[in-house]
């Protein structure tokens, strides 16, 4: 320990009274003997203190070439990339925050929320990032950050991050685009950022995502609203079934059980309806959702059904009110490792995003339900 506070003291005279080219010269000396030597952990501290205290005291291009060197450094002192981390001039913190395995999440999201978009850039082009770090990102960077987060497939985007970076897509085909050659995108995330996207990025994305070909121009049929509905347009039995399950949601009295009653009873217009009301969506969203095995998960999620109606539903909407018992059971699975966050956020996203177009959709097909 003398002999580390010895050398810190001698350094700290290079700083103190010594001259530009003397400080570049020991700090590449402290440097190279660590690069090249074997310490403990506790001498790989006092390097850390060395380095990071010449390293404040020379100019930004030779701290540039520091932050170069430590970048790929496995047992670089953490101290000293801290330091270059959140240096203020990017070409120094660049290398650091976008190559440096050793910084771990929460010293990137602390980075992230204190410096500029110049040090988020970089970070979005880490080879691997978690969802913790891509959420910050894409909540606070611009649109160059969130393409280049997009781009990245080292990048592991939650559900959250995904709906974010949906809703500021619009009228970005770049990003959209980007978006949808992702393969980790979910299913119902993926129809929503189709239904936003030009004529050429949807070709462009059956080009490139053949597998979801078939479901991308079926995702563009559904949000233009050109798919036909079971029961036909404003029919007895659906007039009937708005006014008598809206006085029931008045009273309080439409419920999971009633739901369940429903659909095992193959009433559709009364399981739509009754859903409608529940989620607070236009009906005909709320049917063009039960014709998709997804999105009838996340529905009966976001109402917290039991495994039991949601099932119903699945059968209500299938063809034929048939699935295969290994699909189903698929399902099932899928239900329960369903988080209740994800389908509320998506929920939010049909509220806020699609409500107009939906209800006007509903207005001309069935105009009878205005007077209701």
């Amino acid at each position: 320990m003398l002999e580390e506070k010895s050398f810190l003291k001698e350094l700290d005279d290079a700083v103190l009274r010594g001259s530009e080219e003397s400080r570049a010269k020991a700090l590449w000396y402290a440097t190279d003997m660590l690069i090249v030597g074997h310490y403990s952990d506790e001498e790989t501290w006092v390097f850390g203190e060395v380095i990071g205290r010449l390293a404040g005291a020379i100019e930004v291009a030779t701290r540039a070439q520091l932050a170069k060197r430590l970048a790929t450094v496995s047992k670089a002192p953490l101290n000293a990339l801290h330091k270059l981390a959140f240096d203020d001039a990017i070409e120094v913190a660049g290398p650091i925050l976008q190559h440096c395995e050793r910084l771990d999440s929460k010293t990137l999201v602390q980075n992230i929320r204190t410096k500029g978009l110049p040090h988020m850039l970089a970070i979005s082009k880490r080879s691997t990032i978690s969802e913790v770090v891509t959420d910050e990102l894409v909540t606070r960077g611009n649109r160059d950050v969130l393409v280049s987060v997009a781009a990245n497939n080292g990048a592991r985007i939650s559900d959250f991050g995904f709906l974010q970076m949906v809703k500021r897509s619009t009228n970005d085909s770049i990003l959209v685009e980007q978006l949808g050659l992702r393969k980790d995108i979910p299913r119902q995330t993926f129809q929503q950022l189709v239904a936003k996207a030009s004529d050429d990025v949807r070709r462009k994305l059956a080009q490139e995502r053949p597998d979801l070909a078939g479901y991308i121009h079926t995702s563009v049929a559904e949000v233009a609203g050109s798919l036909q509905s079971k029961f036909g347009p404003a029919t007895k039995n659906y007039f009937t079934a708005k006014k008598a399950l809206t006085a029931l949601h008045q009273r309080g009295e439409l419920d999971e059980c009633r739901i369940l009653g429903y659909a095992r009873e193959r009433k559709l217009e009364e399981a739509t309806v009754g859903l409608s009301l529940l989620c607070s969506l236009p009906a005909n969203v709320v049917e063009r959702a039960l014709a998709d095995r997804e999105m009838t998960l996340i529905l009966s999620k976001a109402c917290r059904f039991e495994w039991e109606t949601t099932m119903a539903l699945l059968f209500l909407g299938a063809k034929d009110h048939q699935i295969n018992a290994r699909v189903l059971e698929e399902m099932k699975q899928q239900y329960a490792r369903l988080d209740a966050k994800t389908p509320l956020q998506v929920l939010s996203f049909y509220q806020t995003r699609m409500d107009a177009s939906a209800a006007l959709a509903d207005e001309r097909r069935l105009p009878q339900l205005r007077n209701v």
